[in-house]
């Protein structure tokens, strides 16, 4: 490495501004700050609400935001301060006029940050509200229980919360009804023919049917054509 190519300490031209770049490339900082800003706000939104649960959007964009440029200002020699001090500024104006936006225009809100959804109703699970949050079944019965719930026929309704919170509000006792088990080893046994006459829940959405034997049924719901057996257990608190 040559003398020329050492870095000085303490170059107050280099620390603040920058030996390659001109003035105007500040704005072009600015640009690139409110590209990448959306660029952020446009993934968490398609990848699903379920990626910032107990963060807010904004909050979670503004972290990965300024993080990366509060990074690079620590170690990298040739990245100016004055450069760091405009993404700050940026990225902060930005942050407090989408708070205001969604203040002002409720419809926006619901776009940006999503409104609650209606994951299931009466037992069944509204299969395109699940198949549209990037949430799967699997991940659904998951929380189920570890809130105790052993069947669907348990459940009144299920949220999906604009936080990525899933809210769950049970039958009385005396209101249950049969339901699908959302135990995994239940649901892997699910078949398509039917031995016995009895009570059976889809296995895809948990539609309730009495079905007789066959070597086939469609569910009425789904038309699916997997079944398990309901299961009728009350729910202990």
């Amino acid at each position: 490495m040559q003398a020329d190519d050492l870095t000085t300490p303490f170059d107050w031209h280099r620390i603040w501004w920058s030996e390659t770049e001109p003035p105007l490339f500040l704005l072009e900082v600015a640009f690139r700050c409110i590209v990448t800003y959306l660029l952020i706000i446009a993934t968490m939104r398609i990848t699903g609400r379920r990626q910032v649960k107990q963060l807010s959007l904004f909050e979670l964009s503004i972290i990965l935001a300024l993080g990366s440029a509060a990074g690079d200002a620590m170690f990298y020699p040739d990245v100016p301060l004055l450069h760091i001090l405009v993404v700050f500024v940026v990225v902060v104006a930005l942050y407090l006029l989408f708070n205001r936006l969604t203040e002002i225009y409720p419809k926006f809100s619901d776009w940006l940050e999503g409104k609650p959804v209606c994951l299931l109703a009466d037992g069944v699970i509204v299969k395109k509200a699940l198949d549209g949050q990037n949430l799967t079944q699997k991940e659904l019965f998951g929380e189920l229980r570890q809130q105790q719930v052993e069947h669907l026929g348990q459940v009144h309704k299920i949220y999906l919360e604009a936080t990525g919170d899933i809210s769950v509000f049970f039958f009385p006792d005396e209101q249950m009804r049969p339901g699908l088990p959302v135990f995994p080893e239940v649901i892997a046994k699910a078949r398509q023919a039917i031995e016995q006459t009895g009570s059976y829940a889809c296995s895809t959405c948990g539609h309730v049917e009495r079905l007789e034997p066959a070597s086939q049924h469609a569910c009425l719901n789904c038309e699916e054509d997997t079944w398990v057996l309901t299961c009728a257990t009350k729910r202990i608190t």
